[in-house]
């Protein structure tokens, strides 16, 4: 059924402090647009609209070939290739470009063959039919053409799920954010003309605050606020540094910092103003080179930042006090790295290092998972 080829590519002799692909998983005929861990599996999003489970305890040491391949498993999904993929609970929302969002949940009666169960496709047609018969819901797209506010117009391009799992955010080419409810799958809100160009990527904090990042250079922040109409995201502040669009967005792991990726070759590095009269706006305090092309996508784990790039390499950096530095540079790929993810690797950590695993996929159509040792 699968049709991935996989090789080992793990030296024997390992250093306390180093850096190092363990294995690389080719995918034919399509590259890999998304990657995202849900509990035991990895899901892989690609181009040829196919989601992919794989399961992590496979992509490590004792890595046997064929049990891999009889573990890997396909779903056919839609009409557009996957652009984005989420992880809460028991579910899985997958972004497309046929403008459409997907909703599954992970089938665990058979536990040697994972298989994913469609739940919803959003908007549902009880959402579609319901804003349809009434004049006011409908907008317009473009000169010649109207379509009701649930509705995406063009490519769904990023997605954040909300951390108690209750909320979908999801934006798009159509330059739209739009918010869901992932109990019922309704359209709960639509922010039209979020932006002056399609919007790229999404980040979601724990407070509810939503960044997002568009192809018109501005990263924007959303908040959740009353109004005589009720609670709707309105624009809190816009942050206007990158010289081109912004391809990726990451929170640190505190949240206290914002990462930016842009096509300038840039990664800039966020944090609140210290100004106590606008508690909400950000300032740039480190911007960080190295990258020869675009940046395209950002993971962040522990205290590192992973970032993918055009130029076919990983980056990882370090920030000591607002100071960056690059600490490796992960070469490998024969194409633009597309997506990231990451993880803290539990089984190796001991008193002298930290063990971290990075996943990440390519226009190669390679998806290579890398180990990174940090002394402590």
């Amino acid at each position: 059924m699968s049709r991935l080829q996989i090789s080992n590519s793990q030296d024997e002799s390992q250093s306390q402090y180093s850096h190092h692909c363990i294995l690389t998983i080719k995918h034919k005929n399509s590259y890999i647009s998304s990657l995202v861990i849900g509990g035991k599996l990895l899901y892989t999003g690609s181009s040829n609209k196919e989601i992919q489970i794989l399961k992590r305890d496979n992509l490590r040491y004792e890595f046997d070939h064929e049990d891999a391949n009889n573990n890997n498993n396909m779903m056919i999904t839609g009409k557009g290739a996957v652009k984005s993929l989420v992880v809460s609970a028991e579910k899985i929302y997958s972004a497309h470009q046929d403008h459409k969002i997907r909703v599954w949940k992970v089938d665990e009666t058979d536990e040697q063959q994972k298989k994913l169960t469609q739940l919803a496709t959003l908007p549902t047609f009880s959402d579609r039919a319901l804003t349809m018969l009434v004049a006011k819901n409908h907008v317009q797209v473009t000169r010649h053409k109207k379509s009701t506010w649930v509705h995406h117009n063009d490519t769904v391009s990023a997605l954040a799920v909300s951390r108690d799992g209750l909320v979908l955010y999801s934006v798009s080419w159509d330059r739209t954010l739009k918010i869901w409810s992932t109990t019922d799958f309704k359209c709960l809100e639509s922010v039209a003309n979020a932006h002056d160009d399609a919007i790229n990527a999404v980040a979601l904090s724990s407070k509810g605050d939503v960044y997002t990042g568009s192809t018109d250079k501005k990263i924007k922040i959303w908040r959740k606020l009353k109004s005589p109409k009720g609670e709707k995201h309105s624009l809190i502040t816009t942050l206007q540094k990158h010289k081109s669009g912004i391809n990726a967005l990451a929170l640190s792991t505190d949240e206290n910092v914002l990462y930016s990726g842009a096509s300038d070759r840039l990664i800039m590095v966020w944090e609140k103003c210290d100004d106590d009269d606008d508690d909400d706006d950000m300032v740039v305090v480190c911007t960080l080179k190295g990258h020869v092309k675009s940046i395209l996508c950002l993971s962040v784990v522990s205290d590192l930042l992973c970032s993918g790039s055009a130029d076919e390499t990983i980056r990882i950096w370090r920030g000591v006090e607002k100071c960056y530095f690059c600490w490796a540079v992960l070469e490998g790929h024969t194409g633009p790295v597309k997506c990231l993810t990451s993880e803290t690797d539990h089984s190796r950590l001991s008193d002298t290092s930290a063990s971290y695993l990075i996943y990440s996929g390519g226009l190669d159509s390679d998806i290579k998972v890398w180990q990174i040792l940090i002394p402590l």
